[in-house]
């Protein structure tokens, strides 16, 4: 049977349940390393993790902040299968990675869980259908996102009822996009598969805002805008400008 494991969050299981008894009560403590636990002390701020494709079919969460898994590279955590990556250590901890099934019971509706699907853009849809499995059993605030426009396509089609949402920025200029035509990213720049995708919301980068694009998907389709990823004060006063909610990190707000 397929899983979907999740990396814990920074600040590791260990520790939040060690804050939660020294505190006495069922909220998490803000850290400033990964956005799920600020966000237990404020329902109205955003938890983000990111996901991909293991070798074994099954998908892997982990917190957008640790692209890099423990050292790992991301494709060659890619070449591993979940009971692989669950038996690598969470930084200098002793904390293992959990399934987003186990991740979800911990949030339990306590945050509002912003998961981004990673994406080769090779086609492969395994991730978007077993990420709709194990939402659909979750009875707490929970969206999907990705840049790559076909799963999320799919998840409207598989999952209508789940929140979806598109990552974007307007030129996609990142040595990160060189493997993609120019064409490609100028169709996702200029939001052509909105017909087959439907967002729900948009996640746009902060370093590109004012963008056209996003100005009219707030202001004329009344869509939520989120940005990312905030980590000045000058972003800060950006977002609170040009968006409704920001995915930031590397301080507490």
């Amino acid at each position: 049977m397929r899983t979907l494991t999740a990396f814990a969050p920074s600040g590791t299981l260990a520790d939040r349940e060690r804050r939660r008894s020294e505190r006495g009560d069922a909220r998490f403590g803000a850290r400033r390393q990964i956005d799920l636990d600020a966000a237990f002390d404020n329902p109205h701020r955003v938890s983000r993790c990111a996901a991909f494709v293991d070798a074994g079919g099954a998908g892997t969460a982990f917190p957008s902040q640790y692209p890099d898994i423990n050292g790992l590279a991301t494709n060659m955590a890619q070449a591993m299968t979940s009971a692989d990556l669950k038996r690598v250590a969470f930084k200098a901890t002793a904390d293992r990675m959990i399934t987003l099934g186990e991740l979800c019971a911990l949030v339990a509706g306590r945050a509002t869980l912003v998961i981004e699907l990673k994406s080769r853009f090779d086609g492969d849809r395994r991730l978007v259908a077993r990420a709709a499995e194990v939402l659909a059993g979750y009875r707490g605030p929970a969206a999907l996102m990705s840049f790559d426009p076909a799963p999320i396509a799919m998840l409207r089609n598989i999952a209508p009822n789940l929140v979806r949402g598109m990552v974007a920025e307007r030129h996609y200029r990142g040595h990160a996009w060189d493997p993609l035509p120019a064409g490609t990213k100028r169709a996702m720049a200029a939001f052509t598969h909105v017909l087959q995708t439907r967002p729900q919301f948009i996640a746009y980068w902060v370093r590109d805002l004012p963008a056209p694009i996003a100005t009219v998907a707030r202001r004329v389709f009344a869509l939520p805008l989120l940005t990312w990823t905030v980590r000045s004060g000058d972003d800060r006063q950006k977002a609170a400008r040009y968006a409704d909610q920001m995915i930031f990190e590397g301080f507490r707000p």
